[in-house]
């Protein structure tokens, strides 16, 4: 017997199917999730989708959809749920949130994926942030999408603090394409870091994830860094690949297909742990620490005062 979001998923309406995709609309029981991990720099985290059609090869999320008792490696990027909308629900659990809180926008899933185009959870939900204020708000992506918003982007600038990332693995287009099968090219997200830091938002790039002995070498880093300088990006950062068991399972083949030279020693360090251990990981770290330095990018992001923060909590920081 189904219960909780298994259930809920089981309920939910087809809407719209393309060939190999289908979208569904599911219940919610809440908007904004209280993030409770050590390894996240924030307090909450939205997401307006389940399921994410980018389809990328190392995607830590996967596990998300087994929890709909979803389990074949696929149904991830092919079953696609969007969240019920209910404005004034959503607009409830904003105003709860305790002032200069940080809210993290697409956390699991992209929120500019291409059922944004569809449906427009994101854009609903940013309509409403807008009109609010006081938060630490970051949003996430892979997409050049999130330039349309560039206009309400600007506004909740003007309310929370704003950060927003692209994430850009590499710029080498084949490997994009081959890791991120359904994202936008580098160049275009690229494109969206100049049109979004042109119109004053604080904006960076995310090299992630740094993949061992594919994307690693300092010279892949350096580029993907100086294309985020001359973008106007205003922080820069990366982490390790990590893989758990439900990321491992669509990784590991796509490594033996794609490159079987790789395929023994990609076992080998991910068999006992999710996360690589030993002198690689603060390898990599100080790679991108000088090459953070190198092109100027911020090392910590600081605070900035909006122009429409509340009040009180300016009187805090006094």
């Amino acid at each position: 017997m189904l219960v909780g979001i298994a259930k809920l998923a089981s309920e939910s309406e087809l809407r719209e199917a393309k060939k190999q995709v289908e979208y569904f609309e599911i219940e919610t029981r809440r908007y904004i999730g209280r993030c409770s991990g050590v390894r996240v720099p924030f307090h909450w985290t939205i997401n307006p989708y389940r399921g994410c059609e980018f389809g990328c090869k190392y995607c830590y999320a996967r596990y998300a959809h087994e929890f709909m008792e979803l389990r074949e490696p696929e149904d991830f990027e092919r079953k696609i749920y969007v969240k019920r909308w209910d404005p004034e629900e959503f607009r409830r659990e904003l105003r709860k949130i305790p002032l200069g809180d940080e809210i993290a926008l697409g956390t699991a899933t992209d929120p500019y994926q291409p059922a944004e185009r569809r449906f427009g959870r994101t854009r609903q939900m940013l309509e409403i942030v807008a009109t609010e204020a006081g938060a630490r708000f970051w949003v996430t992506t892979k997409s050049d999408l999130v330039s349309r918003d560039v206009e309400l982007l600007t506004e909740i600038a003007r309310r929370h603090m704003l950060r927003v990332n692209l994430t850009i693995t590499t710029l080498d287009e084949k490997l994009a394409r081959a890791l991120e099968p359904m994202a936008p090219r580098p160049a275009l997200r690229i494109g969206a870091v100049q049109k979004l830091a042109a119109a004053g938002i604080r904006v960076g790039v995310l090299c992630c994830p740094v993949l061992p002995m594919l994307n690693d070498s300092e010279r892949s880093i350096e580029a993907v860094a100086r294309a985020a300088e001359a973008a106007g990006a205003s922080h820069f950062g990366s982490n390790v690949l990590f893989l758990k068991p439900s990321a491992s399972q669509v990784f590991l083949p796509f490594i033996d297909k794609q490159f079987p030279s790789l395929a023994r020693r990609y076992r080998e360090r991910f068999t006992a742990s999710a996360f690589l251990k030993g002198d690689y990981p603060e390898m990599i770290h100080q790679r991108v620490e000088k090459i953070r330095e190198r092109h100027g990018f911020e090392r910590h992001l600081a605070d900035y005062e909006p122009e429409l923060w509340p009040a009180r909590q300016l009187d805090l920081f006094a």
